[in-house]
């Protein structure tokens, strides 16, 4: 299961802060990460080429498109490691999957 401790990339190495509005439920000392929250991402450096330049193209955003299935906290799913996401440009545009590199390892979901 995510928490908000836990650590994300986006494809090009951007970092992704998790914002809970998880009051209720802690995993490991931490709020649990639900599928509604907001997933921000910041220092993504991918740009797209334009003629004979670059467009920047950051990713600023993570959408879940799969999520625990019996795993929630007041009826919301939670993430977790089986859990995929897509990083998104401020235009919506998908920029490729989300990395989980690590979570707190005490509670498992499915």
């Amino acid at each position: 299961m995510l928490n908000m401790n836990s650590i994300l990339l986006c494809p090009h190495g951007g970092v992704v802060r998790i914002i809970s509005s998880n009051l209720k439920v802690k995993v490991a000392g931490a709020p649990a990460a639900l599928v509604t929250d907001q997933f921000l991402i910041s220092g993504c450096p991918f740009q797209i080429p334009i003629g004979v330049g670059t467009k920047p193209s950051p990713c600023v955003t993570v959408k879940w498109i799969t999520n625990d299935l019996r795993t929630k906290v007041g009826g919301i799913p939670s993430v977790s490691r089986n859990s995929v996401g897509i990083c998104l440009t401020v235009e919506q545009i998908p920029q490729g999957p989300v990395i989980i590199v690590s979570t707190q390892p005490t509670v498992k979901t499915q």
